[in-house]
């Protein structure tokens, strides 16, 4: 498996709106983008710091994952996300070694990126997220 970097860190919460300025306005960081992942009923916002993301997720169903998340724990860090180049076999290596996870294949995400999680239960109890760009996904 070859992680590049973090691509970025995941934030719970529950409004957009409210959480976007202290971003901007506290720590100077400027939202880039703002999109809808509607097969994962979340409404997201980046930001950079150096090359890391900082992607805040605001859930739009009340039985998504981040709304679930939020009921449980609240508002908060969600997830990290590393970079990755070829997420398949990256996916077949971690299945091989016992890790679990939440997708055995890579999904749609944010900013055209493929996407796949990891469970918890075999990350330390770290949500894990991996990324790669560029690759068109089969559907």
């Amino acid at each position: 498996m070859n992680l590049s970097h973090i691509e970025h860190i995941g934030i719970a919460v529950k409004s957009l709106k409210e959480a976007i300025p202290f971003y901007e306005e506290v720590l100077g960081l400027k939202c880039y983008n703002v999109e809808e992942v509607v097969e994962q009923q979340v409404k997201t916002a980046f930001f950079m710091v150096g090359r890391t993301k900082i992607e805040l997720l605001e859930p739009t169903g009340a039985d998504s994952t981040v709304a679930r998340f939020i009921e449980k724990r609240g508002e908060g860090v969600h997830h990290v996300a590393f970079a990755v180049e070829g997420l398949q076999p990256s996916l077949d290596e971690l299945a091989g070694k016992g890790v679990q996870l939440l997708d055995r294949t890579p999904r749609r995400g944010a900013e055209g990126l493929q996407i796949a999680f990891l469970h918890p239960k075999s990350t330390l109890g770290v949500l894990t997220e991996l990324c790669e760009q560029g690759t068109k996904l089969t559907i």
